[in-house]
């Protein structure tokens, strides 16, 4: 007698099986193929719109509070027209800041002692404000905003280094990264910037 094994020709059922595992295997790598394909896209294109039209942006410091705070996430919108009020990031000292329009090109700023802001000799409204100070201010009064120019200031008007003091002064079209829109973190806080 012979120790080999005898074969056996598959039956239909197992043949059918096989069939089926066999299918299986290659819906499954197809599917995981086109769902990695699919995610790397996503991301790629996501990279592309926060560079390039919505920078995602992290506050440092406390010159914007109470309006934002350090460590608040947010998206900002690129683009080249921003009015009183708006809040923008640009770049100063390879460092990026957020504070809020106050004045545009050819204005007059002035600001007394108790740091009431005045532009064109009309005092502005500023709900944004919680407390007004002079702060640090090393500029002539009155100030006309240069061509090609923004005057901006922090909402934390006493600890805010901005457009008052001559080491940052007014901020230039091309610095700017965009207008600051929407708070995306804390979840808390999530919503529209003001």
């Amino acid at each position: 007698m012979s120790n080999r094994a005898i074969l056996s020709a598959p039956t239909i059922d197992q043949l059918e099986q096989e069939l089926g595992r066999e299918r299986h295997r290659r819906n499954y790598r197809s599917t995981l193929t086109s769902t990695v394909s699919v995610l790397v896209i996503v991301a790629a294109i996501a990279i592309l719109v926060s560079m390039l039209v919505l920078p995602v942006l992290q506050i440092v410091g406390e010159s914007m509070t109470p309006s934002l705070y350090e460590e608040d996430i947010v998206l900002a919108l690129k683009g080249s027209s921003f009015k009183k009020g708006d809040v923008i990031a640009f770049y100063y000292n390879n460092k990026i800041l957020v504070k809020r329009v106050i004045a545009n090109a050819g204005e007059w700023i002035n600001i007394d002692a108790d740091g009431n802001v005045f532009v064109n000799d009309v005092p502005i409204d500023e709900p944004y404000v919680s407390e007004k100070a002079f702060g640090d201010c090393n500029i002539t009064l009155p100030y006309q905003v240069p061509d090609g120019k923004i005057f901006v200031m922090g909402d934390h008007r006493a600890t805010s280094s901005d457009s008052r003091n001559t080491a940052v002064g007014c901020v230039a079209e091309e610095q700017i990264v965009g207008r600051v829109i929407f708070r995306v973190y804390p979840f808390s806080s999530i919503g529209e910037v003001r």
